[in-house]
């Protein structure tokens, strides 16, 4: 059943329309990106190779996957020609109905869900990895979406994001402007960002409150990964990193944890 507009929070409504007003730029590379095979997956603005990284769980045949906050999908396509039993969750119906046209293309077929990863339409202990690229991890609350996803895995399920790097966020002065070598707002209290440019709302936490909302959820922290661009990468449509910026402080992270059985 679909959640009546009006009842769902403020920064979900925005988000929802600023992603359906977004869609048409991600188009582009939601198809390049639906179009890789098995290690040849590239993660975040930078495209850093899954071979460097290994973030994708080694054995994923017959696992339940989902995607929170899936865009155009294309991370529950790797996921499935790895083995696995993947759903996406978005809160744009415009994001997902380009992942539907690329499903029908690639012949994958899994479901894809209307919805707000704040509140996943599963039953408890549902699936064993939960992942999100820029999805949830940065535009829902992680003071909501975090127990959703720990609800939702099984015992000894993986949870892996990739968001902005905390000091990327220190450092931008706007959604549309190249961090700077300076820190621009504070850390502590560090939550809920809301730019000149748009009417969105993104989400962010230092570290410490990462890592206590991660384990009061039950999840302990295996890694956190940096990652780096390549000497000359650039990050097209994402200008609030140069490569040089990036290649000195980290642009991205990536957090891999697990809930305790």
């Amino acid at each position: 059943m679909t959640t009546p507009e009006e009842t769902l929070p403020d920064h979900v409504r925005r988000n929802r329309a600023a992603w359906d007003e977004w869609a048409p730029e991600y188009v582009p590379n939601g198809e390049v990106s639906w179009r890789l095979e098995p290690d040849e997956e590239r993660w975040g603005i930078w495209a850093v190779p899954e071979r460097e990284l290994h973030l994708i769980p080694v054995d994923l045949a017959g696992k339940d996957t989902i995607e929170l906050g899936c865009g155009t999908g294309y991370i529950s396509a790797w996921l499935a020609r790895r083995g696995a039993r993947p759903v996406g969750i978005d809160n744009s119906e415009q994001q997902l109905a380009t992942a539907r046209r690329l499903q029908q293309e690639h012949g994958l077929e899994f479901p894809l869900i209307h919805g707000n990863a704040e509140a996943v339409p599963y039953p408890d202990a549902s699936f064993d990895l939960a992942i999100s690229e820029y999805g949830a991890s940065i535009w829902a609350d992680p003071y909501k979406w975090i127990p959703e996803a720990a609800r939702i895995l099984r015992p000894g399920g993986q949870l892996i994001f990739l968001i902005n790097a905390t000091i990327l966020m220190l450092c931008m002065p706007d959604a549309e402007r190249a961090a700077t070598n300076e820190m621009l707002r504070p850390y502590r209290e560090l939550h809920r960002l809301e730019w000149s440019s748009d009417d969105s709302v993104n989400f962010s936490l230092g570290y410490g409150d990462w890592i206590r909302v991660l384990r009061a959820n039950g999840f302990d922290v295996e890694n956190l990964v940096e990652l780096w661009p390549a000497e000359g990468a650039t990050a097209d449509n994402f200008p609030y990193a140069t490569n040089e910026w990036a290649r000195k402080w980290p642009s991205e992270e990536v957090w891999i944890a697990r809930k305790r059985g």
